[in-house]
């Protein structure tokens, strides 16, 4: 079942294509930290560990176990559902092998269960999509709630790009150019006083 690991994977993903990337390959490891200073075009560099964004930033830590308690629930409904068939069935062979049922009668059992059968699957198949609808939604206010940050933040602080670091999606990265913490706080900040906060965690 999905739940939270999926939720992170893809918002992890979604946040790595969704911050502004350079191409520019560089080698070797992470630096101590030293002055920001422009580089001879003139370029403004600042990067972000996505993975810190999801362990730190409080919107993902709540969403990730709002995710999780629905992936728990739909987990729960359809092993539920599954034992209660699985019995049935159970009992059906049982009593076939006790001359219970005429032909006829055999065939309607056998035919309901194949229909709850049926209907197991496509609950599953349902309950599988709503939850990835919901996963999209809180990916895209993921997505929506950095963009916003990063784009006042940057009024002032004018970084020509803010790259995604991401494992080791990036061979070099001075440290004097991680702006992390910075937007963790920030971010955290914006999401504490969020009239929106309050309303959405009831859904």
């Amino acid at each position: 079942m999905k739940r939270t690991k999926l939720f992170r994977t893809v918002a992890v993903a979604a946040m790595a294509t969704m911050m502004i990337t350079s191409c520019n390959n560089q080698n070797a490891k992470m630096d101590e930290k030293t002055p920001v200073q422009k580089s001879e075009q003139g370029l403004k560099i600042a990067y972000v560990e996505v993975d810190s964004i999801m362990s730190q930033y409080n919107f993902c830590k709540d969403y990730s176990k709002v995710l999780e308690q629905k992936g728990q629930n739909i987990q729960n409904t359809i092993a539920q559902k599954g034992r209660a068939l699985q019995t049935a069935a159970a009992k059906f062979q049982q009593d076939i092998q006790a001359n219970k049922y005429t032909r006829e009668q055999a065939e309607a059992v056998q035919a309901n269960l194949q229909k709850q059968d049926n209907d197991l699957q496509i609950l599953q198949q349902r309950l599988g999509n709503e939850f990835q609808t919901e996963t999209d939604k809180y990916n895209k206010a993921l997505r929506d709630s950095i963009q916003n940050f990063l784009a006042k933040y940057n009024k002032d602080k004018k970084y020509t790009f803010i790259l995604s670091k991401v494992g080791d999606n990036m061979l070099y990265a001075d440290k004097a150019y991680d702006i992390t913490d910075e937007v963790i706080a920030g971010l955290n900040k914006e999401y504490k006083s969020s009239p929106k906060k309050s309303a959405d965690k009831k859904k």
